[in-house]
């Protein structure tokens, strides 16, 4: 269960990699919709795992693996977002969300 801190911490996190991709998408990972949907962060606040969403791309492992190549560049403009509020930038560790197809998979046995 997480607790209070790590919620605003991991809500932190997300809004400020939400903004960093929309603005850096097409200098950083060529032109690619990405969403974060989710930011889930370790007890000490030194890990945050994030989750994310792409549209319009045919090769998701590539685009992931494209995300997770630019990881130190992500990380070094959150932490000139985020430097005042935390003390440690946490490492981010970048993976594929797949709620959405999990949701569709459940609605089409509903209706089937």
């Amino acid at each position: 269960m997480a607790t209070i801190r790590q919620e605003r911490v991991a809500e932190l996190l997300k809004r400020e990699l939400s903004i960093l991709f929309q603005r850096e998408s097409n200098a950083w990972f060529s032109g690619m919709f990405i969403t974060v949907t989710q930011v889930r962060i370790g007890p000490d606040l030194g890990l945050a795992k994030v989750y994310l969403s792409f549209m319009g791309v045919q090769d998701l492992q590539a685009a992931l693996k494209t995300v997770e190549a630019e990881n130190w560049r992500v990380r070094k403009a959150l932490g000139g977002k985020v430097g005042k509020q935390l003390r440690r930038v946490p490492e981010l560790n970048f993976y594929l969300d797949d709620s959405l197809d999990h949701v569709d998979a459940v609605d089409r046995a509903l209706r089937s």
